[in-house]
Formats: structure tokens, C-alpha cells, sequence
């Protein structure tokens, strides 16, 4: 009987096969993007412009039980978007003829507290403990404190809510002067730029 001669296969050509398939599934897989917090950071400072004065850090801390420490005092979180407020709106030059003097402001002008809402940071630090609804609850308070004053600035200046505004010309459906309106939405966030740093610590607060 004749013996049936056994193919043999190229393991050369099957290496290449493999090659060609894992080229495919890695081009063609769909890899998820990471959802997080949209957060414009203020630009970077120069060396000419030195160090942040403490008087205009806000230190917001969220310790694992969801309670907060702002500037190493107890404070609870019902108060936090006031405090804000009162913060970021101090103005606390009062001699008119410096560059950081606010003529827009409506604090106290306290000389302990923010110079100017341009100079006004705030700083978010939470550890590993921290729940993730408390933070984002504490980024949402801060948020609406500072839409709070860009509402009030918009309405004194324009006659109509910087939020409401903003909402429309994102959604698309502002029908009014569009690029009218954008300049006037940029002058309201000049005038109190979101200045937010967020850390996370290793140690319990």
C-alpha cells in the first residue's frame, strides 16, 4: 500500500497569519474613552509673576466622612457656595489706583482674604477615602458659586443670566448676535475666571 505522504505546514507562513490577525483586532478594537471632570486650569504662571500669596488660596479639604475643612476650619457643607462667594468676590485692595483693585466686587475688602477674583484659587483636597459623590457634590457648590457672581455681573452689565446665555449658545439655539454674545460671555468670564486646583493626599484629613 502506498504510504500517504504528510503535509507539512509552514510555521513560517503561520507566524505571519498571526502577526497579520493581531494587527487587525488591534486596529479595529473600540477602546473607551475615560469620563471625568471638564476643568479649564488657569494657564501656567511665569516666573516673573512669584509665588501665590496664602490669603488667596481657599483651602477646600473632604475628609472620608464627607465633611469639609476649609482653611483648617470645620465648616459645613450648607455654608460652603456663600463662603466661596464671599472669597472669590473680596476685593481686598482698596487702593484704587493699584492694578488688582476691583471695581466690580461687592465684598468686604478684608485684607486677610483674596485680593482680586483674577488672583482667587481655590484648592480641592480629598484622600483615597473620600467618597466620589462628596467630591463631586463639593466641584458642583463651588461651580454655582461661581456662576452665582457671573449671573449677577451678567445681569447688571447685559440684563440677562450668564448661565442661561452660555446654555443656549452651546445648545445652538441662541438666536441672537452669536458672536455678539460670545464676546460678551468671555468678558464675564474674565472678570471671574473658575480658578480650581484639585489633590488627592495619601493621609486621612
Amino acid at each position: 500500500m502506498a504510504r500517504r505522504n504528510t503535509s507539512e505546514v509552514n510555521a513560517g507562513s503561520m507566524a505571519d497569519i498571526a502577526f497579520l490577525l493581531l494587527i487587525f483586532f488591534l486596529v479595529t478594537t473600540t477602546i473607551d474613552k475615560d469620563k471625568g471632570i471638564f476643568r479649564q486650569l488657569p494657564p501656567d504662571k511665569t516666573e516673573n509673576e512669584g509665588q501665590v500669596s496664602m490669603r488667596n488660596i481657599m483651602v477646600v479639604n473632604i475628609n472620608s466622612d464627607g465633611e469639609l475643612l476649609v482653611n483648617q476650619e470645620l465648616l459645613p457643607v450648607s455654608e460652603l457656595a456663600q463662603q466661596a462667594i464671599d472669597f472669590i468676590d473680596n476685593g481686598g485692595i482698596i487702593e484704587e489706583s493699584s492694578d488688582l483693585f476691583c471695581d466690580y466686587c461687592e465684598g468686604v475688602r478684608d485684607a486677610t482674604s483674596s485680593d482680586h477674583p483674577k488672583k482667587a484659587v481655590i484648592a480641592i483636597t480629598s484622600n483615597r477615602d473620600t467618597k466620589y459623590g462628596d467630591y463631586i457634590a463639593v466641584q458642583n457648590i463651588i461651580t454655582s458659586a461661581y456662576n452665582t457672581l457671573r449671573d449677577r455681573t451678567s445681569q447688571q452689565l447685559y440684563g440677562w443670566d450668564f448661565t442661561e446665555i452660555q446654555a443656549q449658545v452651546k445648545a445652538g439655539s441662541y438666536d441672537g448676535n452669536l458672536e455678539k454674545v460670545k464676546s460678551q460671555l468671555n468678558r464675564i468670564k474674565d472678570m471671574y475666571p473658575m480658578i480650581i486646583t484639585e489633590t488627592e493626599t495619601k493621609q486621612r484629613i
